[in-house]
């Protein structure tokens, strides 16, 4: 005798600025629904296991592993993947400008989590979230190499484009508030 499948389950999303009502089996991680049920390619399934950042997308303004979240924990929640991450159609993120004009990528498989988790990384640091390299005492962050790259220490780049990745952060890091986000 076999089990009956799962009830699937149905929620609420906003995904880049845009709502979804949408039904799928409960065991569905965030990352497999944007990428096999929305056709949102630009996250990648790296290593599946949280480990390589490839799938980094941002949940409201924090950034997360989409490969080691169920979609169904995210009811009602605003996701923001690389898709959604420049304000218009005809205009980069600023991260995104500033790979470009840095070099910040080879192969490109790692990028789009790399400029996820860094728009996440400058919410958090402006925010007044301190990270291991932060001086004690320090109120706020200060974007050094070193502070920087401790913050992005989630995001692995197999083609090592690290110091073109941390001068284009530092670029958006040191434009005036309002750049990062």
């Amino acid at each position: 005798m076999h089990a009956a499948p799962p009830e699937p389950v149905t929620i609420a999303l906003d995904i880049n600025r845009q709502h979804y009502t949408l039904s799928f089996d409960a065991r569905t991680t965030l990352l497999d629904l944007l990428r096999e049920h929305l056709d949102l390619t630009g996250t990648k399934k790296g290593c599946d296991h949280g480990q390589c950042g490839a799938c980094t997308v941002l949940v409201g303004d924090r950034r997360i592993n989409a490969c080691l979240s169920l979609a169904a924990m995210h009811d009602g929640d605003s996701i923001t993947t690389i898709e959604g991450i420049a304000p218009d159609e005809h205009n980069l993120h600023p991260l995104q400008a500033a790979f470009v004009a840095h070099d910040a990528f080879q192969c490109g498989y790692c990028t789009p989590g790399q400029i996820c988790s860094a728009v996440g990384m400058l919410n958090e640091a402006a925010a007044g979230m301190p990270s291991h390299a932060t001086r004690a005492g320090q109120t706020a962050a200060v974007m050094t190499d070193a502070e920087i790259r401790e913050r992005m220490s989630g995001n692995l780049c197999r083609c090592s484009a690290y110091p073109n990745i941390v001068a284009a952060i530092r670029e958006v890091a040191d434009e005036p508030v309002g750049g990062a986000a």
